[in-house]
């Protein structure tokens, strides 16, 4: 047996219990966890209504997940035996050729996962890293980190593979701004956020722009490497207008996605740029030509992020160009560190370890 958080209802609370510790059959990996992350879509799981996603309950909780291969199916392939290890956790047919290139977080077969409510991804639906053991279908899902430690490796899994996978859907409109000197303005600088600047610095020449309703928030933003920050304020489009020479930003990365951010984004970035909608606050954009949209404007809906995708975040983690701030908790107070996700009283990442 083992101890494992999870959902049995929708709309929770989840529960710590006593799982049954799985065993590996075919090309099944089991990993022991070492460290899982937590983040504001396991909120959002949570508190769903029935139905409102195509997973069953129960299942364990915790979709960021590092540890250390400790037994491999008869048919396994990847890591081997005793590696440490991220898992990659969009889990797609495996087959499709969105699969086949690494992207499962875009499976040409996600209606059909969602129609047979199996689950398409750890911790959604399939269960998670939020336990001692977790099961993976394949090692295909499996990227080896060597010498990085599980509780910096779990949250690149998401929050740093999601903030790459993003900022490579805007680079396009960055590489094309003239002379360069592109600006980039990031909303909400938590979890997500916070790589996210740190990738913009790493990966591009742009100025990046943080925003923010929190003081500590700008505070790590600072720390990440953000150009400028500033607070929420009825003028705040304005000042990210006039520190983009009056025209708006190039591109605008939404980790929050309410309507206000929106509303926010929209205003600040200038015709012919770009916004990613990372966040699931709800927001609603109308997209009408014509209509109140910068002319020119790309939206993007980033979902996780591929497997080569995790690669390059592993190794600009390696380097020491992205760094993890997190707040560790005990696997005994997984449902603490819940808690303190859901009432803002996380700085950076809550990284949960056995």
């Amino acid at each position: 047996m083992m101890r494992a958080v999870r959902l049995t209802r929708w709309g929770g609370p989840p529960v710590m219990t006593e799982a049954e510790r799985p065993s590996p059959r075919g090309e099944e990996v089991l990993v022991q966890v070492e460290a899982a992350g937590l983040c504001g879509s396991d909120l959002h799981v949570i508190d769903a209504a029935p139905d409102a996603l195509p997973y069953r309950t129960p299942f364990t909780l915790g979709h960021e997940v590092a540890g250390r291969v400790t037994e491999r199916g008869p048919d396994a392939t990847g890591p081997e035996t005793g590696e440490r290890v991220v898992v990659y956790g969009p889990w797609g047919c495996g087959r499709c050729g969105h699969c086949a290139a690494g992207a499962e977080n875009y499976c040409d077969r996600r209606s059909e996962l969602d129609a047979s409510r199996a689950g398409t991804g750890v911790g959604l639906g399939r269960d998670g890293g939020l336990a001692e053991f977790l099961l993976v279908p394949s090692g295909r899902l499996l990227l080896p980190i060597r010498d990085l430690s599980p509780a910096q490796a779990a949250p690149l899994s998401d929050a740093g593979l999601t903030s790459y996978h993003a900022i490579a859907g805007i680079r396009p409109t960055l590489d094309a701004t003239a002379g360069g000197g592109a600006r980039v303005a990031v909303i909400g600088v938590g979890g997500l956020g916070h790589l996210a600047v740190q990738i913009l610095r790493a990966t591009t020449s742009a100025e990046v722009l943080a925003v923010d309703v929190r003081e500590e928030a700008l505070a790590l933003a600072a720390d990440s490497g953000a150009h400028f920050s500033t607070l929420v304020r009825p003028d705040t489009a304005r000042t990210l207008r006039s520190r983009a020479g009056g025209v708006g930003v190039d591109a605008v990365l939404d980790f929050v996605g309410t309507p206000a951010t929106l509303r926010l984004g929209v205003s600040a970035v200038r015709p012919g740029g770009a916004l990613a909608l990372v966040g699931s606050g709800g927001g609603e954009l109308l997209v009408r030509k014509p209509g109140a949209l910068p002319p020119g404007l790309r939206i993007s809906l980033p979902f996780w992020g591929t497997r080569p995708d995790l690669e390059e975040v592993i190794a600009l983690a390696h380097t020491g160009a992205l760094t993890v701030t997190i707040e560790q908790f005990l696997l005994s107070d997984a449902l603490d560190a819940i808690s303190a996700l859901r009432s803002g009283g996380v700085y950076g990442r809550a990284v949960v370890v056995p």
